[in-house]
């Protein structure tokens, strides 16, 4: 009699089967793991990129944005006024560039975290209307940017990681030492005086305590194939940072009705023309001495009308969006007392409520002026040298906060 194997119904079948099964589920686990922890990294990097937009921006702009003065489609001005400002913390180390998100910033304020090392403060809200924008890498804050933060109407979305403060769960009192950051740049405590630090309810959105995912994620690998630093890492979605803002009630309207601009200082805007033979063509600064990747060149290019950003030397570009160079309609030197550091942390602090000294560089031209910030609610205005307030271009501000008594060469 002839034996006959039937493997399909054999005790090996069975376990292959088994092994296989299981080698398949877990595979599948990983992957959807991997894409949860590793930041989302394909959605950042082909949607954030992605050169088609959601709305049609073939139809005329009729739509002036109340912060820049760009002209925008009423589509966009329809979902901008959904929303309010979202001002946001990006880091500018070496290892962070190029960023993601800069050059859709309505506008961005630069100066000294720490250590020579520079960081943005980019306010989003018009040219975030028609395209998924993911900004990185996302940091702390520090006491100045909360102050120029609070000029932009009522309790804007305020998004970081983190920021000097005096919270210690492992000291005694729950504080630090006295000295280890010092009072005057508890970013916390000013964040808590404002009354933006309310949990899971208020406009103050701290990755480092009350959002996670989908918010923000961790993507080491945002910049190729090399990961980089874990403090390098954190992306946000603005996007999902608006369906957050909506579920704590700050649309253009909070929850009592009242719209963010109330209280907000508009800019004044004009339709900015090169000057037929151009004056200030280069703009070149540095924060400290021997920092040079962070000293800072403004290229003046008539075609546009706008100033186009190099830092350390190099051509400062977008990450997303086909990787433009950064530009501005208008360049700011904004002069201010730098103090510090004044802790053993080494914070240091801009006094940018007050007045001072100011350059403005647009249409190929320098204005010699004034700033001056009321208080902390104010926004900073700009004013020529016979006190008239200035009319900016419409388009990108780049607000420099340079150190008081530093040069700046043009």
């Amino acid at each position: 009699m002839m034996y006959k194997f039937d493997f399909l119904k054999s005790k090996k079948f069975t376990i292959w089967a088994s092994f296989i099964g299981l080698f398949l589920i877990t595979t599948g686990i990983s992957v959807l793991v991997f894409s949860y922890f590793v930041g989302n990294s394909s959605v950042s990097k082909s949607a954030a990129g992605s050169k088609k937009s959601r709305i049609n921006l073939s139809l005329p702009k009729v739509s002036e944005c109340p912060i820049n003065g760009k002209m925008f489609t009423k589509a966009e001005e329809n979902i901008w006024k959904g929303r309010r400002p979202i001002a946001t913390m990006i880091e500018n180390s070496t290892e962070a560039r190029p960023q993601s998100g800069l050059s859709r910033a309505d506008v961005v304020y630069e100066a000294v975290a720490e250590g020579g090392i520079t960081r943005f403060l980019s306010i989003f809200y018009c040219d975030t209307a028609a395209d998924l924008v993911k900004a990185a890498p996302i940091r702390s804050a520090r006491i100045y940017y909360v102050n120029l933060t609070a000029g932009y109407g009522k309790n804007p979305i305020y998004l970081h990681q983190g920021g000097a403060n005096n919270f210690c769960n492992t000291c005694p009192g729950g504080a630090k030492p006295r000295g280890q950051v010092d009072k005057t740049v508890d970013a916390y405590a000013a964040l808590d005086a404002l009354g933006w630090r309310n949990g899971q309810y208020g406009n103050d959105f701290d990755g480092g305590f009350n959002i996670g995912y989908p918010i923000v994620v961790r993507d080491q690998y945002r910049l190729g194939s090399e990961p980089s630093a874990w403090e390098h890492s954190v992306v946000a979605d603005l996007d999902e940072t608006y369906k957050e803002a909506a579920k704590r009630g700050f649309n253009y309207k909070d929850k009592s009705g009242t719209p963010w601009t109330e209280g907000f200082i508009e800019w004044k805007f004009a339709d900015g023309k090169a000057v037929s033979s151009p004056t200030a063509t280069n703009i070149a600064f540095k924060f400290w001495d021997n920092w040079q990747d962070y000293d800072v060149e403004w290229k003046f290019d008539p075609s546009t009308n706008s100033y186009k950003r190099f830092n350390g030397g190099k051509a400062h570009t977008d990450h997303e969006f086909d990787k433009p160079q950064l530009a501005a309609s208008s360049v700011v030197i904004m002069f201010a007392k730098e103090k510090g550091p004044v802790d053993t942390e080494k914070h240091l602090y801009y006094e940018v409520v007050g007045s001072g000294e100011a350059l403005i560089f647009q249409n190929g031209e320098v204005i010699e002026g004034t700033w001056k910030k009321s208080s902390q609610l104010d926004r900073e205005v700009f004013y020529d040298k016979n006190d008239k307030e200035i009319s900016f271009n419409r388009g990108p501000i780049w607000v420099e906060l340079v150190p008081a008594g530093n040069t700046v060469n043009y």
